[in-house]
């Protein structure tokens, strides 16, 4: 069975307690359910990650990009946080790696402050699927999919 990557970025470990008007209540332990359930309706077994250091993140963008390359999975999904701002070795890592990503955002990111706006993620990434709370992993999962030649 192929898989998908769920890879997400500091501070999302605080998801349900850190500014829950921007955020929702939400856990991170709830949108990994979400996505399990979702992954499962797409055939799909799913890798779940959360890390607040960036080397890691990069670790497991280089995995999933040998794994696509190995025809073992369709790619990741990943909310890089505060990383997506600033993190020039993710966007590296992503292009290095010939990753499938979906970008996502919980929050409408062009509805905050405005240096949330750059993103060093999006030009290499597949698609970004912004402001539509938690429910946005479950988007970029299809699009993801569908993207894929899979759906």
């Amino acid at each position: 069975m192929s898989s998908v990557y769920v890879i997400n970025g500091p501070n999302l470990n605080l998801l349900g307690l850190r500014r829950p008007e921007v955020y929702g209540t939400t856990t991170l332990a709830d949108v990994e359910d979400l996505c399990r359930e979702e992954a499962g309706k797409l055939g799909l077994d799913l890798e779940f990650l959360q890390s607040n250091h960036e080397g890691q993140l990069v670790d497991w963008v280089q995995e999933a990009g040998a794994r696509v390359a190995a025809g073992e999975c369709v790619g990741a999904v990943l909310n890089a946080g505060a990383y997506t701002h600033t993190s020039i070795a993710l966007h590296d890592a992503i292009e290095g790696a010939s990753l499938p990503v979906v970008e996502v955002h919980i929050s409408n990111v062009f509805a905050r402050e405005e240096f949330r706006h750059p993103s060093f993620i999006s030009p290499v990434a597949r698609g970004v699927v912004v402001g539509f709370g938690v429910r946005g992993y479950v988007l970029a999962l299809r699009g993801l999919v569908d993207d894929s030649g899979r759906a």
